[in-house]
């Protein structure tokens, strides 16, 4: 049997977010619904044939619609692959076989096996649609936009199709577009309220809470059983100060849930409401769901143990692998419990840690009993798989069990009395702070403000996380600072931009997103390091700079308190998400007081 064009997927690495989100939830359609087994089912019933073999290949393929009705993927799939060695040019049975390594969770695969049942089927438009679904789901927007535009020109004015478009459109940040393709749909069939409910995701995405609560609210109006409405209204609701409301919606969302992705998704969306709450024990129950196959970007660690179960493996003399898991802000996060892992296993015992390689140095010095190395993270086949180099080899440390580090909170945190009150709990190196302190102090009198202002990953919703670089010229221009540019990345048009305006930042000559050994030390040689919450924040409070946050509304680190406790120093600045100017005037007039101070 031949491999279609996307079976071999190459390798990537690329940049993690910083945490899991709750996606919107907009898009429309099932490949296994009933009316689209339905359809299969009448495409079989006609094609009885009367060669024996033909006939044991259609019997097969009503096998493996039935397993899909039962919700058997397993069995289905099994079935399609006996079609497929008997005729490997079987367009239904590349189009079944698709469907079940979908709801498998088998996403790449799924999308091989969609190529190729189009490619033989090229009139059947259905799979031109269920394959741009699973092309957006896994970020391919531009194939996704592609296939729904085809299908629209046979289909023009499909509602499901239309609505898919414009999810693509806002998932690529072509907020515009997207208003323009639902609004001009609306005004065909006002009373769908598939089309509110994605109308109020491209408000939400943008951070204009209050507009996407009205469409949300009308799409239940129209429908009250619609969960992906309730779902997204109670991302809504949150940060609009209606806590209740939002975990009442989360309840209520689960029930019409299909089993999988949107579960998944409306668990970990319970999962930061009830930490944004302080319930802790709540919400890390719920925050498993990250290592879920059925979330997207879930890790799957490629170790060689056991997990190590708290229920039945005391702590005591243990050899515990910790894998560090999503971008680099959240390994900073959740490593501040691995002092507290390190004691309980005691002299006996031993703890490996595999962190992002950049930071290798820094966790070592650290922590100097464990044993600490980088892991590598690879996204292969729609999967994200972290491995162990250093684990591997004659030479290599053993461990008899391992642990994603997030999971070590509800151990060690399970309440926000349990966190340290202290400043950081990274070393950094003492000889780049004394460098670093030396070349701050060349730039001459005044305080020294070292400044963030965006992450890397600005894909879709993530956007709505960081302001522009010309809103913070109040705090650019505070008298009697001496402003540095700690932000990662190409940021030369904001600089130059800076520039012309009568504003200097100094950037050190390092590279700010991989020199973070530099970066660590710079922050201490700071007086103060400002900016959301990233990596670069991250790291200046977790070796103990003094370090000012602006957070926003729905972020659950402050665990249901008016601080992180993570960092327990760290001075917060809280913002709507339409508020950047108010909050951006709050930390220029804390500056201007601590400059005249």
């Amino acid at each position: 049997m031949s491999s279609p064009a996307f079976a071999a997927q190459p390798e990537t690495t690329a940049p993690i977010a910083h945490g899991p989100f709750a996606v919107a939830q907009g898009v429309a359609g099932d490949a296994a619904s009933t009316d689209a087994l339905n359809r299969l089912s009448r495409k079989l019933a006609g094609r009885t044939g009367t060669a024996k073999v033909q006939r044991r290949m259609v019997e097969h393929l009503k096998a493996a619609v039935a397993a899909v009705r039962m919700q058997d993927y397993t069995r289905g799939a099994e079935r399609c692959l006996e079609v497929l060695n008997i005729d490997e040019k079987s367009g239904l049975a590349w189009h079944v076989l698709a469907i079940c390594q979908e709801k498998s969770g088998h996403l790449a695969q799924a999308l091989s096996a969609y190529e190729a049942a189009l490619a033989l089927m090229p009139d059947e438009n259905n799979i031109a649609h269920d394959l741009s679904r699973l092309a957006q789901r896994l970020g391919q927007l531009e194939i996704a936009e592609k296939l729904l535009r085809k299908f629209l020109a046979v289909e023009p004015g499909h509602i499901d199709a239309t609505n898919n478009l414009a999810c693509v459109l806002r998932d690529g940040n072509r907020y515009e577009e997207a208003v323009e393709v639902l609004r001009d749909m609306i005004q065909v069939e006002p009373t769908s309220a598939l089309l509110w409910n994605t109308l109020g995701t491209v408000q939400s995405d943008q951070g204009d809470m209050a507009t996407a609560l009205t469409f949300f609210e009308e799409a239940l109006r129209l429908d009250p059983e619609f969960s992906k409405a309730r779902y997204n209204r109670a991302n809504v609701r949150q940060p609009l100060g209606d806590l209740e409301g939002a975990l009442a919606d989360i309840e209520a969302a689960f029930p019409g849930a299909e089993p999988g992705y949107e579960t998944a998704m409306m668990t970990m969306a319970r999962a930061l409401l009830r930490l944004g709450a302080g319930d802790l024990p709540g919400g890390w129950a719920d925050y498993e769901i990250r290592l879920s196959p059925d979330m997207p970007e879930a890790m799957h660690a490629v170790v060689a143990m056991p997990r190590w179960d708290p229920a039945t493996q005391p702590l005591a003399g243990q050899r515990i692998l910790v894998v560090g898991e999503q971008g680099i802000a959240d390994e900073m996060v959740f490593g501040s419990a691995l002092g507290d892992l390190i004691e309980a296993v005691g002299p006996e015992g031993q703890v490996i840690i595999a962190v992002e390689p950049r930071l290798v140095d820094i966790f070592q010095r650290s922590f100097p009993q464990a044993i600490v190395g980088g892991h590598r993270a690879v996204k292969m086949e729609g999967r994200l798989y972290r491995y162990i180099p250093f684990m591997d080899g004659e030479d290599a440390p053993s461990a008899d069990a391992w642990v994603p580090m997030a999971s070590l909170m509800p151990i060690f945190r399970p309440t926000v009395t349990a966190f340290p009150d202290r400043w950081g709990y990274l070393v950094a190196d003492p000889a780049r702070v004394a460098h670093w302190k030396a070349e701050v102090e060349a730039l001459g009198p005044g305080l020294k403000v070292g400044l963030h202002w965006k992450s890397l990953v600005l894909n879709g919703v993530r956007a709505r996380y960081f302001s522009s670089f010309e809103r913070w010229k109040p705090v650019l221009t505070t008298p009697g600072c001496v402003m540095v540019n700690l932000q990662c990345g190409d940021v030369s048009a904001d600089l130059a931009a800076a520039e012309a305006a009568g504003v200097t930042l100094w950037t050190p000559p390092i590279n700010l997103k991989d020199d973070l050994e530099d970066l660590a030390a710079l922050s201490l040689a700071m007086d103060v390091v400002i900016g959301p919450g990233i990596a670069g924040t991250n790291i200046a409070a977790a070796v103990g700079a003094e370090t000012w946050l602006i957070y926003a509304p729905d972020d659950w680190h402050l665990l249901g308190t008016d601080r992180y406790p993570f960092y327990p120093h760290m001075r917060t600045f809280a913002r709507a998400f339409d508020g950047w100017d108010q909050a951006i005037r709050d930390v220029a007039a804390a500056l201007a007081e601590r400059a005249s101070g």
